[in-house]
């Protein structure tokens, strides 16, 4: 009697299992099958580039509303003309205290992103120089193109150049932070000093 309930028992597995496996075999080889936590992949809100009914002209991506300014971002009210840089120059000063871990920072940054055309030590002698571009001046000898010694730049001037770019250098305000152009910045002013 034993024997035939395990046997009952053995074969309704068998049965079970080849059941499942016959019923499973017959959907869509590309479905994982069960789902779990599917708001993690059917997400309900709207990608930036899709059609988006909740807004009258049906764009997801919304330009802000005038006058916001986003959290944490530093407002620079001169504009890119030579009135806004000499503006810059007579009224803009870092607030960043001249601490030497600023200054190492500022060096790291001055290497990685303005080494390459102004040199190491500021010459204007960088490895794109060398590849045949324009040299830009030297920090301690050269003129400025807008008018004055670069030795004399002030924080200001360097902060407007830096966020607007001059003449073959282009603007690096989207590849540094407001408070990283103050560090770089700090360090360009040793160099003006060498």
């Amino acid at each position: 009697m034993l024997a035939m309930n395990k046997l009952r028992i053995l074969g309704a597995s068998v049965a079970a299992i080849a059941a499942t496996v016959l019923i499973t075999s017959c959907k869509d080889k590309r479905s994982t099958g069960w789902e779990y936590a599917p708001n993690m992949y059917e997400h309900i809100a709207y990608d930036p580039d899709q059609k988006n009914p909740n807004f009258a002209d049906g764009k997801t991506a919304q330009v802000p509303p005038n006058g916001t300014i986003p959290v944490g971002f530093v407002k620079f009210d001169y504009p890119k003309t030579k009135e806004g840089y000499e503006l810059a120059g007579a009224e803009v000063h870092s607030t960043l205290p001249q601490t030497q871990a600023n200054y190492a920072e500022g060096k790291v940054l001055f290497m990685h992103f303005c080494s390459p055309c102004h040199g190491e030590t500021g010459q204007g002698d960088g490895l794109v120089v060398q590849h045949g571009y324009p040299p830009p001046p030297s920090y301690s000898k050269g003129q400025s193109s807008r008018g004055g010694a670069m030795k004399d730049l002030t924080d200001g001037k360097i902060y407007h150049t830096i966020t607007y770019g001059n003449n073959a250098m282009g603007s690096y305000a989207s590849q540094l932070s407001p408070e990283e152009r103050w560090k770089v910045i700090m360090y360009v002013h040793h160099l003006q000093t060498l």
